[in-house]
């Protein structure tokens, strides 16, 4: 028996990364009757009798945790790629990202593009971004088109990690992605100006070495729902909104009309940024509108 990594899963193989190879394997009929899936990510023991044949996964090993679009486990960070210009930088989209990714563990890192295309007015507007969400406690880079140093501040954030990309459609992750896997040369595709949104078509998860690390070559995950997170804990996936609800009067205050709400009166006070609350709230409404699960 041996243990390995799955770094691609493609038509019903899985190949896992033994440290020096790629060994095409299959899962076994147990994981179906079990209703296991094994995802790219997965740490694996794996048996492989005679050389030159398919290998066999007989076990998954513990995950760190796993993400359902794209399928894949154990990821350290997504970078978030988010323009701010063309589509206009948008902090209720990156709040949706920023609380479904708390709540999966993984630690998100922002990266804004299209810095060059901005006038004075809006470089002030999104520096108050960029120090909003660094106060918070979020890594945040920003980007050029086409710049030359991206690898360079990059590099240090990927390696060592497990990264996934992410972020709003048309704003260059397929650019992105090309200035990282050179090799792939992806169809950047335009904006696609009715819809605003970009017109990249998904491939299998591949995980590929970049910069000392590892990066999920697919497109990312652009929609998301709520369906994992209970209204109790949506407070913990808002950083700076947990900071003040320990001193709520009451444990599991929703800060929406309950007494004595810190929250409530951290966001009067200026402490928390008012959007950042309001996002909270319509996420909460979604929670709670949504149809039970027996």
């Amino acid at each position: 028996m041996a243990e390995g990594q799955i770094r691609k899963a493609l038509s019903g193989y899985y190949y896992v990364f033994d440290g020096e190879q790629l060994v095409q394997c299959r899962g076994r009929g147990i994981f179906r009757n079990r209703g296991e899936s094994p995802l790219v990510g997965d740490f694996v023991e794996y048996s492989n009798e005679t050389a030159g044949s398919d290998g066999a996964i007989e076990a998954i090993l513990p995950r760190q945790n796993e993400l359902v679009r794209p399928p894949i486990a154990n990821v350290d960070q997504a970078l978030l790629v988010f323009s701010v210009k063309e589509p206009d930088f948008n902090t209720g989209l990156l709040d949706r990202f920023l609380v479904v990714l708390e709540s999966y563990h993984v630690e998100p890192i922002i990266c804004l593009t299209k810095m060059d295309l901005l006038t004075a007015s809006e470089r002030e507007q999104i520096a108050a971004y960029v120090q909003a969400y660094e106060d918070i406690g979020y890594k945040v880079v920003t980007a050029y088109i086409d710049e030359p140093t991206l690898m360079e501040k990059l590099t240090p954030i990927l390696v060592g990690k497990t990264t996934v990309l992410a972020g709003q459609s048309g704003v260059g992750k397929s650019t992105l992605l090309n200035t990282l896997l050179p090799q792939l040369q992806l169809k950047t595709g335009e904006i696609s100006h009715s819809l605003g949104r970009g017109k990249h078509t998904t491939r299998h998860v591949e995980l590929i070495e970049v910069a000392g690390g590892l990066l999920a070559d697919t497109p990312g995950f652009s929609s998301f729902d709520f369906d994992t997170i209970e209204r109790e804990e949506l407070t913990q996936c808002f950083p700076d909104l947990a900071k003040y609800a320990e001193h709520c009067k009451f444990r599991g205050c929703l800060h929406k009309q309950e007494p004595k709400c810190a929250v409530k009166a951290a966001v009067e006070a200026g402490d928390i940024a008012d959007y950042r609350f309001k996002h909270y709230e319509q996420i909460l409404q979604e929670i709670m509108d949504r149809k039970p699960r027996y």
